[in-house]
C-alpha cells in the first residue's frame, strides 16, 4: 500500500487553493477599481487571497515531497500550485518591504510649517490616523522626506496654466485651476484599484516680482501608509513643472 492517493489529493487541494486565491484577489480588486465595493474591501480581498496562496504553497510543498517518494505523477500540478501561491505571496511580501522603508504617513507636502490648504476638495476627517498629532506627523515626515518648494522664473498665471496641462496629461480630475488665486486642486488615482489622492498646488509671486514660488501637497483619501506614492508624485510633478 502507498500514500499516492494522499499525494494526489494534496496536489489537487494546493492547485484549487492557488486558483481560488487568484480569483478572490482578482475579483476583489476589480470590483474595488470600479467602486462596486469599497476600496478598503479590495485590500481585504488581496489579503484574503494572500492567506489562501500561502496555504496553497505550503500544501504544494508537502505534495512535492510526497511525490518524490511515492511517484504519484503529480509533480507538475504541485509545482504549478507552488509557483502560483508562492508568486502571489512574494508580491504581497514585496509590498510589505516597500511599506517598511517609508514612514506610515499619507499626507505629504513641500511645506511642513504651513502646508497648502484645500478649499474645494475636503481632506478626510481622520487625516491624523496613525500619527496622532500634527507634531508627530511633522517629525516622521521631516525625517523621511526632503521635499521643498520650488522657484520658477514665470508669473503665477503661467505656472498654473502649465500645472493644469501637466495634471490633465496625467489623468487627474481637476477641481479648480485658478490663476488669479494661484491655486490648483485635483484628484489623482494610483494602482489598479485606483486609490484616490488629493493634490493641491499653491503658487505665490516672489517678493521681488521675478517669478513664483510653488508649494505642493498630496494626501491619500484612505489608509495609513501611502508606500511613498505621494512623495514620488510631488517630486516628479515639480520636476516636470520646472521643465515646462
Amino acid at each position: 500500500m502507498t500514500d499516492a492517493p494522499w499525494t494526489r489529493l494534496f496536489a489537487r487541494i494546493a492547485m484549487w487553493l492557488a486558483i481560488i486565491a487568484l480569483v478572490v484577489a482578482g475579483v476583489g480588486v476589480t470590483l474595488a477599481r470600479y467602486d462596486l465595493i469599497a476600496k478598503i474591501a479590495g485590500l481585504y480581498a488581496m489579503a484574503g487571497g494572500a492567506f489562501l496562496a500561502t496555504l496553497a504553497a505550503l500544501i504544494a510543498l508537502v505534495a512535492l515531497f510526497l511525490n518524490m517518494r511515492w511517484r504519484a505523477g503529480v509533480g507538475i500540478m504541485a509545482g504549478v500550485a507552488l509557483v502560483i501561491g508562492g508568486g502571489y505571496c512574494g508580491f504581497m511580501v514585496s509590498r510589505m518591504v516597500v511599506a517598511s522603508k517609508v514612514p506610515a504617513i499619507h499626507d505629504i507636502t513641500t511645506s511642513l510649517a504651513d502646508p497648502p490648504q484645500f478649499t474645494h476638495l475636503r481632506v478626510r476627517a481622520d487625516n491624523l490616523v496613525g500619527v496622532g498629532t500634527v507634531e508627530h506627523w511633522r517629525e516622521l515626515h521631516g525625517a523621511a522626506y526632503a521635499l521643498r518648494p520650488i522657484m520658477l522664473r514665470q508669473p503665477v498665471a503661467t505656472v498654473i496654466a502649465n500645472a493644469e496641462r501637466l495634471a490633465r496629461a496625467r489623468g487627474w480630475d481637476i477641481a479648480v485651476a485658478d490663476p488669479a488665486t494661484g491655486r490648483l486642486e485635483a484628484t489623482a488615482t494610483v494602482s489598479f484599484i485606483r486609490f484616490e489622492d488629493q493634490v493641491v498646488l499653491r503658487v505665490t509671486p516672489m517678493p521681488d516680482g521675478s517669478g513664483s514660488v510653488v508649494e505642493m501637497r498630496s494626501v491619500s483619501k484612505i489608509g495609513v501608509s501611502d508606500l511613498g506614492v505621494n512623495a514620488r508624485r510631488i517630486s516628479e510633478f515639480l520636476t516636470a513643472l520646472s521643465a515646462a
